[in-house]
Protein backbone atom coordinates (compact mmCIF):
# COMPACT_ATOMS: atom_id res chain seq x y z
CA UNK A 1 0.00 0.00 0.00
CA UNK A 2 1.25 3.32 -1.00
CA UNK A 3 2.25 5.91 1.82
CA UNK A 4 -0.81 8.40 0.62
CA UNK A 5 -3.35 5.53 0.74
CA UNK A 6 -2.38 4.13 4.04
CA UNK A 7 -2.48 7.49 5.55
CA UNK A 8 -6.20 7.63 3.86
CA UNK A 9 -7.11 4.78 5.40
CA UNK A 10 -5.80 5.81 8.98
CA UNK A 11 -7.61 9.02 8.30
CA UNK A 12 -10.75 6.86 7.61
CA UNK A 13 -10.32 4.19 10.33
CA UNK A 14 -9.55 6.66 12.57
CA UNK A 15 -13.12 8.84 11.77
CA UNK A 16 -15.23 5.62 12.09
CA UNK A 17 -13.74 4.25 15.63
CA UNK A 18 -14.61 8.30 16.78
CA UNK A 19 -17.75 8.04 15.71
CA UNK A 20 -18.27 4.26 17.15
CA UNK A 21 -16.89 5.75 20.46
CA UNK A 22 -19.33 8.50 20.92
CA UNK A 23 -21.64 5.99 20.55
CA UNK A 24 -20.81 3.60 23.09
CA UNK A 25 -20.11 6.46 25.58
CA UNK A 26 -23.34 7.55 25.72
CA UNK A 27 -24.76 6.96 28.72
CA UNK A 28 -28.28 8.44 28.23
CA UNK A 29 -30.92 9.11 25.37
CA UNK A 30 -30.18 12.57 23.46
CA UNK A 31 -33.00 14.35 22.18
CA UNK A 32 -32.52 17.29 19.85
CA UNK A 33 -34.16 20.31 20.42
CA UNK A 34 -35.23 23.02 17.04
CA UNK A 35 -36.44 26.27 17.67
CA UNK A 36 -37.20 29.75 15.91
CA UNK A 37 -37.03 31.49 19.25
CA UNK A 38 -34.25 33.40 20.07
CA UNK A 39 -32.14 31.80 22.74
CA UNK A 40 -33.34 33.88 25.51
CA UNK A 41 -36.96 32.94 24.87
CA UNK A 42 -36.46 29.18 24.38
CA UNK A 43 -36.97 28.61 28.53
CA UNK A 44 -40.32 29.70 27.87
CA UNK A 45 -41.10 26.64 25.83
CA UNK A 46 -38.34 24.21 27.17
CA UNK A 47 -39.34 24.79 31.09
CA UNK A 48 -43.26 23.26 30.86
CA UNK A 49 -42.09 20.04 28.64
CA UNK A 50 -39.29 19.55 31.34
CA UNK A 51 -41.87 19.81 34.28
CA UNK A 52 -44.07 17.37 32.41
CA UNK A 53 -40.83 15.02 31.89
CA UNK A 54 -40.37 15.30 35.51
CA UNK A 55 -43.44 14.24 36.16
CA UNK A 56 -42.96 11.20 34.21
CA UNK A 57 -39.90 10.42 36.65
CA UNK A 58 -37.43 11.46 34.18
CA UNK A 59 -34.63 14.22 35.33
CA UNK A 60 -32.62 16.17 32.71
CA UNK A 61 -28.60 15.15 32.96
CA UNK A 62 -29.64 11.84 34.79
CA UNK A 63 -32.23 10.17 32.09
CA UNK A 64 -31.75 11.63 29.36
CA UNK A 65 -29.98 14.50 27.76
CA UNK A 66 -31.05 17.73 25.54
CA UNK A 67 -28.98 19.42 23.04
CA UNK A 68 -30.15 23.00 21.35
CA UNK A 69 -30.17 25.12 18.43
CA UNK A 70 -32.03 28.35 18.04
CA UNK A 71 -32.65 30.27 15.01
CA UNK A 72 -33.13 33.47 16.94
CA UNK A 73 -36.10 34.30 15.21
CA UNK A 74 -35.56 33.52 11.39
CA UNK A 75 -36.96 30.50 10.09
CA UNK A 76 -34.61 30.82 7.26
CA UNK A 77 -31.47 28.99 9.33
CA UNK A 78 -33.73 25.91 10.18
CA UNK A 79 -32.25 23.40 7.37
CA UNK A 80 -28.89 24.41 8.75
CA UNK A 81 -29.37 23.58 12.25
CA UNK A 82 -31.46 20.99 11.56
CA UNK A 83 -28.78 19.54 9.74
CA UNK A 84 -26.00 19.72 12.45
CA UNK A 85 -28.57 18.44 14.95
CA UNK A 86 -29.28 15.25 12.35
CA UNK A 87 -25.28 14.54 12.70
CA UNK A 88 -25.70 14.13 16.39
CA UNK A 89 -28.15 11.10 16.06
CA UNK A 90 -30.52 11.64 18.50
CA UNK A 91 -32.45 9.37 19.47
CA UNK A 92 -35.79 11.70 19.86
CA UNK A 93 -36.31 14.86 17.70
CA UNK A 94 -38.24 18.12 19.47
CA UNK A 95 -39.59 20.38 17.07
CA UNK A 96 -41.72 23.01 18.45
CA UNK A 97 -44.01 23.73 16.02
CA UNK A 98 -44.67 23.16 11.99
CA UNK A 99 -41.92 25.17 10.66
CA UNK A 100 -39.69 23.24 12.43
CA UNK A 101 -41.15 19.85 11.85
CA UNK A 102 -41.32 20.26 8.49
CA UNK A 103 -37.85 21.04 7.92
CA UNK A 104 -36.65 18.21 10.00
CA UNK A 105 -38.97 15.79 8.37
CA UNK A 106 -37.00 16.43 5.24
CA UNK A 107 -33.75 15.69 6.54
CA UNK A 108 -34.83 12.59 8.44
CA UNK A 109 -37.24 9.93 7.87
CA UNK A 110 -36.10 7.46 10.63
CA UNK A 111 -35.31 9.67 13.59
CA UNK A 112 -38.34 10.02 15.91
CA UNK A 113 -40.22 13.68 16.33
CA UNK A 114 -42.24 15.24 18.54
CA UNK A 115 -44.10 18.53 17.66
CA UNK A 116 -45.62 20.39 20.38
CA UNK A 117 -47.87 22.81 18.02
CA UNK A 118 -48.21 20.95 15.22
CA UNK A 119 -50.42 22.91 12.31
CA UNK A 120 -52.59 20.80 9.29
CA UNK A 121 -50.09 18.03 9.48
CA UNK A 122 -52.22 16.21 6.67
CA UNK A 123 -51.84 19.06 4.31
CA UNK A 124 -48.01 19.19 5.02
CA UNK A 125 -47.40 15.56 4.28
CA UNK A 126 -46.12 15.21 8.08
CA UNK A 127 -48.41 12.59 9.11
CA UNK A 128 -50.82 10.37 7.06
CA UNK A 129 -53.63 11.48 9.18
CA UNK A 130 -54.30 12.49 12.95
CA UNK A 131 -55.49 9.29 14.18
CA UNK A 132 -52.50 7.04 12.19
CA UNK A 133 -49.51 9.27 12.09
CA UNK A 134 -47.96 6.12 9.95
CA UNK A 135 -44.25 7.78 9.87
CA UNK A 136 -41.93 9.19 12.06
CA UNK A 137 -43.67 12.07 13.28
CA UNK A 138 -46.54 12.70 15.80
CA UNK A 139 -47.43 15.33 18.63
CA UNK A 140 -50.14 18.35 19.48
CA UNK A 141 -52.19 20.42 16.72
CA UNK A 142 -53.71 23.24 18.99
CA UNK A 143 -54.46 25.07 15.87
CA UNK A 144 -58.37 24.06 16.10
CA UNK A 145 -60.39 25.00 13.11
CA UNK A 146 -62.72 27.76 14.16
CA UNK A 147 -60.51 29.68 16.38
CA UNK A 148 -59.61 32.29 14.03
CA UNK A 149 -63.32 32.78 13.27
CA UNK A 150 -63.48 33.72 17.02
CA UNK A 151 -60.88 36.28 16.90
CA UNK A 152 -63.10 37.88 13.95
CA UNK A 153 -66.06 37.82 16.66
CA UNK A 154 -63.54 39.21 19.40
CA UNK A 155 -62.63 42.17 17.10
CA UNK A 156 -66.21 43.21 16.72
CA UNK A 157 -66.61 42.78 20.50
CA UNK A 158 -63.79 45.40 20.89
CA UNK A 159 -64.94 47.94 18.46
CA UNK A 160 -68.69 47.74 18.16
CA UNK A 161 -69.35 48.59 14.41
CA UNK A 162 -65.61 48.33 13.34
CA UNK A 163 -65.69 47.36 9.42
CA UNK A 164 -62.05 47.56 8.42
CA UNK A 165 -60.06 44.86 10.17
CA UNK A 166 -56.06 44.99 10.03
CA UNK A 167 -54.33 41.02 9.44
CA UNK A 168 -50.55 40.61 10.37
CA UNK A 169 -49.92 37.91 8.23
CA UNK A 170 -46.88 35.85 8.68
CA UNK A 171 -45.99 34.16 5.32
CA UNK A 172 -42.74 32.42 6.26
CA UNK A 173 -44.89 30.42 8.62
CA UNK A 174 -46.66 27.22 7.48
CA UNK A 175 -49.94 27.24 9.72
CA UNK A 176 -50.52 31.16 8.35
CA UNK A 177 -52.78 30.56 5.61
CA UNK A 178 -55.24 28.55 6.89
CA UNK A 179 -55.60 31.22 9.56
CA UNK A 180 -56.16 33.75 6.86
CA UNK A 181 -58.26 31.76 4.91
CA UNK A 182 -61.14 31.61 7.77
CA UNK A 183 -60.27 34.81 8.82
CA UNK A 184 -61.07 36.60 5.35
CA UNK A 185 -63.45 33.66 5.33
CA UNK A 186 -65.14 35.12 8.19
CA UNK A 187 -65.53 38.71 7.54
CA UNK A 188 -66.86 37.91 4.26
CA UNK A 189 -69.67 36.39 5.92
CA UNK A 190 -69.61 39.27 8.43
CA UNK A 191 -69.28 41.95 5.42
CA UNK A 192 -65.75 42.91 6.95
CA UNK A 193 -62.94 44.31 4.62
CA UNK A 194 -60.09 42.41 5.52
CA UNK A 195 -56.59 43.75 5.07
CA UNK A 196 -53.41 41.85 5.59
CA UNK A 197 -49.86 42.81 5.92
CA UNK A 198 -46.90 40.30 5.32
CA UNK A 199 -44.41 39.60 7.71
CA UNK A 200 -41.49 37.56 7.56
CA UNK A 201 -39.11 38.34 10.32
CA UNK A 202 -39.09 40.67 13.50
CA UNK A 203 -38.00 43.47 11.37
CA UNK A 204 -41.22 43.88 9.46
CA UNK A 205 -43.35 44.47 11.97
CA UNK A 206 -42.97 47.89 13.02
CA UNK A 207 -43.76 48.74 8.93
CA UNK A 208 -46.74 46.25 9.19
CA UNK A 209 -48.26 48.19 11.57
CA UNK A 210 -47.51 51.36 9.45
CA UNK A 211 -49.10 50.51 6.96
CA UNK A 212 -52.32 49.02 8.73
CA UNK A 213 -52.91 52.39 10.52
CA UNK A 214 -51.99 53.80 6.66
CA UNK A 215 -55.26 52.41 6.01
CA UNK A 216 -57.32 53.41 8.64
CA UNK A 217 -58.21 49.68 10.34
CA UNK A 218 -60.22 50.04 13.30
CA UNK A 219 -58.50 46.68 14.51
CA UNK A 220 -55.90 44.15 14.03
CA UNK A 221 -55.60 40.31 14.52
CA UNK A 222 -52.18 39.02 14.51
CA UNK A 223 -52.17 35.45 13.55
CA UNK A 224 -50.56 32.20 15.44
CA UNK A 225 -47.49 32.09 14.43
CA UNK A 226 -43.37 31.55 15.56
CA UNK A 227 -41.88 34.85 15.09
CA UNK A 228 -45.15 36.81 15.96
CA UNK A 229 -45.35 35.48 19.37
CA UNK A 230 -41.64 35.18 19.89
CA UNK A 231 -41.79 39.31 19.48
CA UNK A 232 -44.70 39.88 21.34
CA UNK A 233 -42.83 42.44 23.21
CA UNK A 234 -42.66 44.67 20.27
CA UNK A 235 -46.18 43.54 18.67
CA UNK A 236 -47.71 44.90 21.76
CA UNK A 237 -45.29 47.98 22.31
CA UNK A 238 -46.25 48.98 18.36
CA UNK A 239 -49.79 48.39 18.56
CA UNK A 240 -50.03 50.89 21.56
CA UNK A 241 -47.77 53.51 20.13
CA UNK A 242 -50.19 53.03 16.76
CA UNK A 243 -53.38 53.28 18.89
CA UNK A 244 -54.31 50.05 17.09
CA UNK A 245 -56.11 47.34 19.63
CA UNK A 246 -54.97 43.77 18.73
CA UNK A 247 -56.38 40.22 19.18
CA UNK A 248 -54.00 37.66 18.95
CA UNK A 249 -54.13 33.77 19.29
CA UNK A 250 -51.83 33.27 22.84
CA UNK A 251 -52.21 34.44 25.96
CA UNK A 252 -48.39 35.27 26.42
CA UNK A 253 -49.29 38.24 24.09
CA UNK A 254 -51.58 39.86 27.13
CA UNK A 255 -48.72 38.60 29.50
CA UNK A 256 -46.21 40.74 27.46
CA UNK A 257 -48.30 43.61 27.06
CA UNK A 258 -51.16 42.79 24.29
CA UNK A 259 -54.54 43.82 24.73
CA UNK A 260 -56.67 40.27 24.40
CA UNK A 261 -56.23 36.81 23.17
CA UNK A 262 -58.13 33.92 22.47
CA UNK A 263 -56.66 30.90 21.37
CA UNK A 264 -54.73 27.39 22.70
CA UNK A 265 -52.83 27.25 26.59
CA UNK A 266 -49.48 26.87 24.26
CA UNK A 267 -47.18 26.13 27.22
CA UNK A 268 -49.88 22.81 27.82
CA UNK A 269 -48.68 22.09 24.61
CA UNK A 270 -45.35 21.65 25.38
CA UNK A 271 -46.04 20.46 28.46
CA UNK A 272 -47.81 17.13 27.07
CA UNK A 273 -45.46 16.54 24.52
CA UNK A 274 -43.85 15.34 27.32
CA UNK A 275 -45.94 12.22 27.06
CA UNK A 276 -45.06 11.36 23.36
CA UNK A 277 -41.34 11.54 24.40
CA UNK A 278 -41.75 9.47 27.39
CA UNK A 279 -43.89 6.21 24.86
CA UNK A 280 -41.20 7.20 22.12
CA UNK A 281 -38.27 6.10 24.73
CA UNK A 282 -40.48 3.14 26.04
CA UNK A 283 -40.66 1.74 22.70
CA UNK A 284 -43.51 3.20 20.84
CA UNK A 285 -43.16 4.35 17.68
CA UNK A 286 -44.74 7.30 16.40
CA UNK A 287 -46.46 5.86 13.61
CA UNK A 288 -48.55 4.56 16.34
CA UNK A 289 -49.46 7.33 18.69
CA UNK A 290 -52.43 9.60 17.47
CA UNK A 291 -51.98 13.43 16.98
CA UNK A 292 -53.59 14.90 20.07
CA UNK A 293 -56.08 18.23 19.87
CA UNK A 294 -55.98 20.19 23.55
CA UNK A 295 -60.09 20.55 24.15
CA UNK A 296 -60.22 23.98 26.22
CA UNK A 297 -59.59 27.13 24.20
CA UNK A 298 -59.63 30.39 26.43
CA UNK A 299 -59.34 34.62 26.37
CA UNK A 300 -57.48 36.90 28.18
CA UNK A 301 -57.47 40.25 28.88
CA UNK A 302 -54.77 42.90 29.96
CA UNK A 303 -55.73 45.01 33.12
CA UNK A 304 -56.08 47.70 31.42
CA UNK A 305 -59.81 49.28 30.14
CA UNK A 306 -61.17 48.11 26.49
CA UNK A 307 -60.07 50.80 23.80
CA UNK A 308 -62.33 52.92 22.66
CA UNK A 309 -62.61 53.77 18.99
CA UNK A 310 -59.61 55.32 17.08
CA UNK A 311 -60.25 58.35 15.08
CA UNK A 312 -58.82 58.27 11.87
Amino acid sequence: MKRREFIAFLCGALASSKSVLAETKRKRPLIAWLATASQSEVAHYTDPFLAGMRELGYTEGRDFDMVYRSADGHNDRLPRLAAELVRLNPDIFFAGATAQAVVVKKITATIPIVVAALADPVGYGLVESEAHPGGNLTGISPYVKGLPAKQVELAREIIPGATRIGLVDDVSDPKAAPQRREIETAGQALELKILPVEVRTADDIGTAYETLASKHVEVVIVEQSNVLVNERKQLAEVAMAKKLPSVYGYSEHVQAGGLVSYGIDLPWCFHRAAYYVDKILKGAKPADLPVEFPTKQKSSWSSTSRPRRRSA
